[in-house]
Order: structure tokens, then C-alpha cells, then sequence
């Protein structure tokens, strides 16, 4: 598969069938993520991989902060519940979900913010490539204290996460805008 091919075919998985990959496969994605570029080549990402009991464990997590949050603002809790819950059950469904973090530094948070996005980016679309779904997690924000402390990693922070898996679908592209409506040449 191309480049072109590989942005075309990319797609938000969210439903994973059963079969597990393989280790080789997972470190080929993030491989590709490592190359990425990122500002002032600080490549701050740093990569977790969990599987089984402790992916599902942060996915209980997720659910437990959409039930057991402290909030007098029920609209909002309504709001969070109603894409956590979701992908929660995405991350159970997924046989891997791999960690990005960074360093704990205020002055890097844009710069490191971007960089990651870039090696997601990458390790989305070399997953397309070898015939891997993915899905971008945002959700996992609302537990990242809880999920860093738990894996040992309390001197991180986690930016994002990925689900990997075998698709079992192949959702339409989503509606994107044309060009001529996010671009102007002055």
C-alpha cells in the first residue's frame, strides 16, 4: 500500500474481532511512530503496552469515572459518559492498547502535544498498512493519574492512547470538508 492508499484507507475502528497480534506487528507500528518528527527532536513519546487484565482494568476505570464523578454539573457528566462508556468498551474489545506518554514538563506541552500527534499519525497509518485497525483514545484523560500510578509510571504524563486490533468492520469515511473551505492562498 502507498502513502495516498494508506491516509485514504485509514479508518476509527471500533468494534475488534478476537485475534491476538503479534508481538513482532505491535513493534513494527510503534517502530514507525518513533520515526515521526517532533520539535527540537525531543521525541517525547513513550510507549506502555497492555493487553488482557490490565487493559480491561483501565476500561473499568473509564466506566467508573462516568459513574462515580464528583460533579453537580450533570449535563456534563451526561456529555463525558457518553463517549467514555463507548471506548471503554472499545479498549476491552481491542486485544492491545498501547500507552503514550511524555515528560512532565509545562514548558514542552505544545511542542510535545503536536510530536505526539505526529507518531500517532504514523502508527495509525502503518496499521492500515498491515491490515491493523486502530482507534485514537482521547477518554483515557479523565484517568490518567489513576492509570499512571497503577503501571508505575507517576513521573509521566499520559497523553493519548491507541487500540489495536484485527477490524471487524470497515466503516465509510467520515465527512470531511473540501479543501476550498479550510485553505486560501494570500
Amino acid at each position: 500500500m502507498n502513502t495516498i492508499e494508506a491516509i485514504e484507507n485509514r479508518r476509527s475502528i471500533r468494534n475488534f474481532k478476537a485475534d491476538k497480534i503479534s508481538k513482532e506487528i505491535v513493534e513494527d507500528i510503534l517502530n514507525c511512530g518513533r520515526l515521526a518528527p517532533s520539535a527540537k527532536n525531543r521525541q517525547p513519546w513513550y510507549f506502555v503496552i497492555v493487553q488482557d487484565e490490565v487493559k480491561n482494568k483501565i476500561a473499568d476505570m473509564m466506566i467508573n469515572y462516568t459513574i462515580n464523578k464528583d460533579d453537580t454539573n450533570e449535563r456534563k457528566k451526561l456529555d463525558c459518559a457518553s463517549s467514555v462508556n463507548p471506548t471503554a468498551n472499545v479498549i476491552k474489545q481491542a486485544p492491545i492498547l498501547a500507552l503514550v506518554f511524555r515528560e512532565k514538563n509545562d514548558n514542552w506541552i505544545i511542542g510535545d502535544n503536536l510530536s505526539i500527534g505526529a507518531c500517532v499519525e504514523n502508527m495509525c497509518l502503518r496499521a492500515t498498512d498491515l491490515g491493523i485497525g486502530s482507534l485514537w483514545i482521547r477518554d483515557i484523560v479523565y484517568v490518567s493519574e489513576d492509570v499512571t500510578k497503577m503501571i508505575g509510571h507517576g513521573d509521566l504524563e499520559l497523553n493519548c492512547a491507541v487500540s489495536f486490533g484485527v477490524p471487524n468492520q470497515n466503516p465509510k469515511q467520515r465527512p470531511r470538508k473540501e479543501l476550498k473551505e479550510i485553505m486560501e492562498w494570500y
